[in-house]
């Protein structure tokens, strides 16, 4: 798998460049085609970043991101 930065990951917000990329224990996914994940929000979370620590928070578990393409893996 492709090894990028958080740098990059920033860049794939929903905003700068067309794609939306989220990342969870080190592995980056992408949720263009979420309708969850609309301009690069879903809820209170934003596209770009490391979402590992938000999760606790949720009201669904990991196996979430089962439903989503395992892109890269986080710097």
């Amino acid at each position: 798998m492709k090894i990028y930065t958080k740098q990059q990951l920033a860049l794939r917000n929903g905003q700068d460049k067309p794609e939306i990329w989220i990342a969870f224990q080190g592995v980056i996914y992408d949720v263009t085609t979420s309708k969850m994940w609309r301009n690069g929000k879903h809820y209170e979370h934003w596209a770009g970043q490391d979402l590992t620590e938000e999760l606790e928070d949720a009201p669904h578990s990991k196996q979430v991101f089962e439903k989503f393409t395992a892109i890269g893996q986080l710097e």
